[in-house]
């Protein structure tokens, strides 16, 4: 990739906060990929598109744990779980051979695997030797009669939101608008038509399906007659990306990192977008009036009125046991990114008291709706270290921290309540029945008899403690006498 090709994605137009240095948007400084390079976010944005072969060209190592690396779940093909790579090594630099490597590695993968597309990761060292991936891909592409997708990013190029926005890029330059839709069943059509329903074409940009959350909300969208055209990319499928074009309304789900989708299917195809979440009872609320209101459909939006009518009565009384046991709990959120602010919301409508947030890979807009949830005093933390967040709970007087699986063991060791968020995480809290997930795995965590036992003092410190209150032991204490042998424990004769 040349460096105006990743300038142009850093200086995003519809990213308003792209050019501030505090910004999750900024320039890639030195060190800045440690906490993820592009290519690990061009993976993680690409990898859910689950019958796609993917191919990571560059040494064994950059292939990492492939296998569910974001537990995301799909109901069919699971070939994104196969990890692939060309699997370099320094004989293959010296001697030339990547490239060629490259070519039969994607060969092998079609032959083996039969995928309708492969996707093509480069990665920093054949970057630095100069392969031509472009060149490549296209060869293979006409040898092997598929589609073979380039994605151009080197992990040196800058951190992992950049990734995100390159694999996205590669999407809409390579693959969105190379096929038209498929019709829908003529029976299908005619149910709704029954009903009175105009079926409406729509795209959701950033959902990944972690831990199958998705399927929650789905169901909502098929019974407005709001067909999703694709998830990029979560449970996603090759034919659903190349359709992307013919949608009415793309919306952002929580996320700024594949901004770039939405504005430039905007300027190509007129399609509007917004950005919205699916976290929390008033924000998938929200997302759903939104899309009826740009839609403007009037039918589409008494629907949508009374679905949500319908949904916050039954999940409010789900969730009203749970709101008293819950309110008032003091929550440390240590997430990042549009979670910051996302799961605030979700947390909010509990009656939980957020005492603060991480920021970290934020952007000046993701703080500015902290600010709004939170309060102008909102208490946001920059330094994500393990004493930092230990002294923060101790100060805030926090109930349980919600963090990411990296923070797991810095909790337990402190003998705190702990809930992971992120995506190795194996429940899924989007939708309205998400909340009663997460509700519940709130309070299972908090009221959880565990914590009781592992912070009071221990049996034997206990013992040791009357014994030193007692007074100085007596060496002929410790002597028991041989009367006191039972004899049903004979001491072994010595031959």
């Amino acid at each position: 990739m040349k460096p105006s090709e990743v300038s142009a994605l850093l200086d995003e137009p519809a990213c308003s906060h792209n050019r501030k240095s505090k910004s999750g948007c900024a320039r890639p400084k030195p060190g800045a990929s440690a906490g993820g390079c592009a290519f690990d976010g061009a993976q993680i944005a690409m990898l859910p598109i689950a019958d796609v072969a993917h191919v990571v060209h560059g040494p064994i190592a950059c292939a990492g744990s492939s296998w569910d690396n974001r537990g995301t779940r799909t109901t069919g093909p699971a070939l994104y779980k196969i990890g692939m790579t060309t699997d370099l090594t320094e004989q293959d630099v010296v001697m030339g051979r990547s490239e060629k490597r490259l070519f039969h590695a994607i060969g092998q993968a079609v032959a083996s695997r039969r995928p309708p597309a492969v996707f093509v990761y480069n990665t920093c060292v054949p970057a630095l030797i100069g392969d031509d991936l472009e060149a490549v891909c296209k060869a293979a592409a006409r040898h092997f009669e598929v589609p073979v997708v380039p994605i151009d990013c080197a992990g040196f190029y800058g951190t992992k939101n950049l990734g995100n926005r390159i694999g996205a890029d590669a999407m809409v330059r390579h693959v969105v608008g190379t096929r038209e839709p498929d019709p829908l069943p003529e029976s299908v059509v005619n149910d709704y038509a029954a009903r009175g329903i105009t079926i409406h074409d729509v795209n959701l940009v950033g959902e990944y399906n972690i831990a199958g959350e998705f399927w929650h909300v789905a169901p909502l969208f098929d019974e407005l007659g709001l067909r999703i055209l694709c998830t990029l990319s979560g449970d996603g499928r090759y034919h659903e990306v190349q359709t992307m074009h013919r949608a009415e309304v793309n919306m952002m789900v929580c996320s700024k990192a594949m901004i770039n989708v939405a504005r430039k299917l905007e300027e190509a195809y007129g399609t509007p977008w917004f950005e919205g979440s699916f976290y929390g009872i008033s924000d998938m609320s929200a997302a759903l009036r939104e899309f009826a209101r740009i839609i403007a459909d009037p039918s589409l939006s008494e629907r949508t009125e009374a679905l949500i009518a319908r949904e916050e009565a039954r999940i409010g009384s789900l969730l009203a046991p749970w709101r008293t046991r819950l309110a008032g709990k003091r929550v440390l959120l240590n997430t990042g990114g549009v979670k910051s602010w996302s799961v605030v919301s979700a947390l909010q409508d509990l009656g939980m008291a957020v005492v603060a947030t991480a920021t970290k890979k934020s952007t000046e807009e993701d703080k500015a709706r902290i600010r709004e949830l939170m309060g102008p005093d909102a208490k946001m933390i920059s330094d994500g270290s393990a004493r930092a967040l230990l002294d923060l709970m101790t100060e805030l007087d926090a109930d349980i921290m919600i963090a990411g699986g990296r923070n797991l063991y810095t909790a337990l060791k402190a003998r705190l309540p702990f809930l992971d968020i992120n995506q190795e995480r194996e429940f899924g809290y989007a939708g309205y029945q998400g909340m009663v997930e997460l509700t519940r795995q709130l309070a299972l965590t908090i009221e959880s008899p565990v914590w009781s036992q592992v912070r009071a003092p221990a049996p034997w410190a206990t013992t040791q403690v009357a014994r030193r209150s007692r007074g100085p032991v007596d060496e002929d204490d410790l002597i028991v006498p041989l009367d006191d042998i039972s004899a049903s424990s004979p001491v072994e004769e010595v031959a």
